[in-house]
């Protein structure tokens, strides 16, 4: 569906320079932009490139204003990015036509189950007992959702996903493909006697808030007596696992191949790097950042907002590249 810039400047409040009646209705690199296309520079050296581009309008930092030839027409904004992700989900919605219930003739499900208004079933997927499904939400193919699962409005579950019973989504929830949620927790009990493990009760439930995203093949356990829980606008990569009774925050961000022991507090706005590993009863305070392959040892507490850690154990930044160095001048003397 095509949008005007003069809608999508009033829509973001940004300030438009050039014919406002121009209408777009993709979003393109620099390099691949057609007419129809809208692209978006941050970076004063990628400027000339976008304002000779096939695009149809520029999306560009505000502090080019007075440096910008007329001609092509612009969005200028502090936060060039940010408003073209905007865009993107304006030229999205006004694209989606009124859904219609689908349910794809291979899909089994239950007839207890919920499914709303505009869900849309893939092939061969699963819909378990007194499941609810909420409007608009897609359960793409091969994928199980267990008994009593609850999924709010709007999600999208890719294939091959798998929700386990006592698990809760709630709106606009994104969960990629192979992602396993809800799963029993590692946890065991071994018998002093014996040297045998049992397995300790893993009971509890796993609850997903509004707006998180779960990459693929990642993995969240349920808790074990109480909840794992994911609070709104956390967002995790691929290939991450989340073990049982973890308390994450809002707007977390959890990259590729990180794995978290069981109990572990994140706290709102923290950031971890990719193969980031934490032991159980940890807690990373508000705002913390943590590097790439850093480790926490178990019921260790990081704090300082805005603070970035490193290492293993995670130390701050500066004091880590401290250390790395007189380890150099050190090895430099023998």
């Amino acid at each position: 569906m095509k949008r005007s810039l003069q809608d999508i400047a009033d829509a973001l409040g940004v300030r438009l320079i050039g014919d406002g009646r121009v209408e777009v209705n993709g979003l393109a690199s620099i390099e691949s932009a057609s007419p129809g296309d809208l692209v978006f520079v941050e970076d004063e050296k990628h400027l000339a490139a976008a304002l000779q581009s096939r695009a149809g309008a520029v999306i560009a930092a505000a502090r080019f204003a007075e440096t910008i030839p007329s001609g092509k027409p612009l969005l200028l904004t502090d936060h060039p990015k940010l408003a073209f992700a905007r865009a993107a989900q304006m030229l999205r919605d006004g694209a989606a036509s009124i859904p219609q219930q689908s349910v794809h003739e291979s899909a089994l499900v239950h007839s207890s189950a919920r499914v709303s208004v505009g869900v849309s079933v893939g092939e061969r997927a699963v819909i378990g007992e007194a499941a609810e499904i909420g409007e608009n939400t897609q359960i793409g193919a091969g994928s199980v959702i267990g008994v009593g699962v609850k999924i709010g409005r709007s999600c999208e579950i890719y294939p091959n996903v798998t929700i386990y019973p006592r698990t809760t989504l709630a709106n606009r929830v994104i969960v990629h493909a192979g992602a396993v949620l809800g799963s029993d927790g590692f946890g065991y009990v071994r018998d002093r006697e014996t040297g045998h493990y049992e397995k300790f009760p893993q009971v509890g439930r796993l609850v997903i808030e509004d707006d998180v995203e779960i990459g693929a093949n990642t993995t969240v356990d349920r808790g074990a007596l109480d909840e794992t829980r994911i609070r709104r606008g956390a967002k995790i990569d691929n290939l991450v696992h989340i073990g049982h009774n973890c308390q994450i925050g809002e707007d977390v961000v959890i990259a590729a191949q990180t794995g978290l022991s069981g109990s572990i507090v994140i706290e709102n706005g923290a950031v971890l790097g990719g193969q980031v590993g934490i032991g159980e009863h940890a807690r990373i305070g508000e705002g913390v950042m943590l590097g790439g392959q850093g480790g926490v040892l178990p019921n260790k507490i990081l704090r300082g907002k805005g603070v970035a850690f490193w290492g293993t154990p995670a130390q701050p930044l500066r004091q880590y590249l401290k250390q790395l160095a007189t380890l150099a001048r050190l090895a430099k003397k023998e």
